[in-house]
């Protein structure tokens, strides 16, 4: 009996002594938990349910100048999935419920999205190979908010979706050579997207949210670190209507005449505001893969340099008054050929024989004989000089990416053929955008305003900031100005395309030049460059058009280049209902 009783004792206390270590194990790993490792686990805990969610910024409008978006944002919805949770599940219907395999939803997820079921089913094996444990994996990319909502309505608890906002150009092709283009990724690559970047750029946020075990985030977890930042809009000075009626009509003659590319630039006299910029070809920024030729997808009015032949003349002529050593109505005898006393050999385009000329009489004759004998009136670092003050060799206020600033070799450097030859238009290049601005000062009384493509960049509270400076410079006085666009009247009315450039009503400056391209090699090709720059009303100039054509092998003469600024002159005086000219234009004399 007492044998029966301690045994019992004994019996007790080691079941009490087991309990008491049971206790002190557990005891000891819940201080271990809850103590000792508790900001650790609790850490990792948390990194295993939290989410970081980056808030999209909406990239800044590029708008045309009456507010058109010329490019925008839109939201768009990445389609995405946890490849290890994807398994058959019960999805409620009105009817009731039913059972839904992978494949199934596959199916109905390509329906929406336009993949195969077996595509998706591909990418849920590949994540799972990759990675057992995959949790993440795009389905679809970029898909609009129709293709989302069908998506999402689909029910499918293993399907997430992702907002990233996406570039869109509503107006296609219309300026696209102007507002450039964004990756992939939305990072700036062309035109004014480029340009101005740090305008419409935008500053993305960040908030966690946790998740439970089945992926779906948990109400009211949402935290925000940091908030999303909109970008600017960038207002530029483009008229649309009008840039898509250039474009149309420059297209038109390009492709008639056979030319490689074409550019028309028009741009409001009084404040070098650019109201259109054509380029053929070009490039429609929603699908720019559809231009193959990189050169395309810019705008060569402003990137490409060119001899600009006899366009250049206007500028000369200026000079040479401003400087008070010739009238319109000075003369010279123009012969065919030319041998200045420094070795130059200077001819004409053909053979004629002495001709009794003015000043005027040079330009209706686009004499280079005869423009060498004035230009050689003035020094070499006159005329430099004065070329530079008109912007040549220099970029363009607006500064476009990749602009070219063409080339003007410092006066010094001038070799005897190019102390000529740059009287009329030759070793030297222009842009379109500079020959342009010639034009555009002298119709503007001898002033020459900054070439103004963007007015400002309009911040969220409304305020405009990085606006051009609108101060002109003097390079030559209004009266030599004034006699310089009287002469190129007398070119309009009288030079052999009078008939095909004429324009009722106005009266009009204006003048060809023809030039020889380069061969790349330092050479010259066979195809010319072909141009028509003027200026209209001429008694009080409002728009310059200045309109380029390269190797139009059709039709290889500013013939080719008349129709189109006649077309686009006429339809910019038409639609900014510019007052008809009333006195008409004095007779300059051309002959003696």
């Amino acid at each position: 009996m007492a044998s029966t009783r301690t045994t019992h004792r004994r019996r007790v206390v080691v079941t009490v002594m087991v309990l008491f270590a049971i206790i002190a194990v557990f005891v000891v790993k819940l201080v271990d938990i809850q103590v000792v490792r508790a900001e650790t686990l609790n850490a990792d805990a948390l990194g295993n349910r939290s989410v970081e969610d980056e808030i999209y910024g909406s990239r800044g409008d590029i708008l045309a100048s009456d507010g058109t978006v010329l490019a925008g944002t839109v939201m768009r919805y990445n389609i995405t999935m946890s490849p290890k949770r994807a398994v058959k599940f019960t999805r409620t219907t009105d009817s009731g419920t039913e059972s839904v395999s992978v494949a199934q939803a596959a199916a109905e997820i390509g329906g929406h999205t336009g993949q195969t079921p077996e595509a998706i089913l591909a990418i849920i094996a590949s994540a799972l190979a990759d990675n057992p444990d995959s949790d993440f994996a795009y389905v679809a990319k970029q898909v609009d908010v129709d293709v989302f909502r069908a998506v999402q309505a689909l029910d499918i608890p293993w399907i997430y979706f992702k907002k990233t906002p996406s570039r869109v150009y509503p107006n296609g092709a219309v300026a696209g050579n102007l507002v450039g283009f964004v990756s992939s990724e939305g990072e700036a690559q062309a035109g004014l997207e480029l340009d101005q970047d740090a305008c419409v750029a935008s500053a993305n946020g960040m908030r966690t949210y946790e998740r439970g075990g089945d992926g779906v985030p948990i109400p009211g977890s949402s935290v925000t670190i940091s908030e999303a930042t909109d970008g600017g809009d960038v207002i530029t000075t483009i008229d649309p209507d009008l840039q898509w009626f250039v474009q149309q009509v420059l297209a038109e003659q390009a492709q008639a005449t056979g030319a490689a590319w074409g550019t028309v630039v028009v741009q409001e006299a009084k404040t070098g505001r650019l109201l259109a910029v054509a380029d053929y070809p070009s490039v429609d920024p929603n699908n720019v893969n559809g231009t193959e030729n990189a050169d395309d997808r810019g705008s060569r009015a402003f990137t490409a340099s060119f001899e600009p032949g006899s366009t250049f003349k206007a500028l000369t002529a200026a000079a040479v008054i401003d400087a008070g050593l010739a009238t319109p109505g000075s003369k010279i005898v123009a012969p065919f050929r030319y041998l200045p006393e420094n070795g130059a050999n200077i001819n004409d385009s053909s053979g004629h024989g002495d001709e009794n000329l003015t000043l005027t009489g040079v330009l209706i004759e686009s004499s280079n004989t005869g423009m060498s004998k004035f230009g050689e009136m003035l020094d070499d670092r006159q005329r430099y000089d004065y070329m530079t003050k008109f912007g040549v060799g220099t970029a363009t206020e607006a500064a476009f990416p990749s602009e070219d600033t063409g080339i003007l070799h410092p006066w010094e450097e001038w070799d005897n053929q190019t102390q000529y030859a740059t009287m009329f238009g030759q070793g030297l290049t222009t842009t379109a955008l500079q020959v342009a601005s010639i034009y555009q000062a002298i119709g503007n009384q001898g002033v020459r305003m900054p070439v103004q493509l963007v007015a400002g960049c309009r911040q969220a509270d409304g305020t405009i900031v990085n606006q051009p400076s609108a101060e002109g410079t003097q390079v030559v006085n209004a009266d030599a100005a004034r006699s310089t666009a009287q002469m190129l009247e007398m070119v309009y009315q009288q030079g052999w395309l009078a008939d095909t450039w004429k324009i009722p009503g106005y009266r009009v400056a204006a003048k060809t030049g023809t030039a020889q391209m380069p061969d790349g090699n330092g050479g010259y090709s066979r195809g010319y460059l072909v141009s028509v720059s003027g200026f209209a009303p001429a008694d009080d100039a409002q728009f310059v058009v200045s309109v380029s054509l390269a190797d139009p092998v059709k039709m290889n003469s500013s013939a080719a280049s008349a129709p189109v600024f006649q077309k686009v002159m006429s339809q910019v005086l038409k639609k900014y209902r510019a007052v008809p000219s009333g006195a008409p234009a004095p007779a300059l004399p051309a002959t003696w």
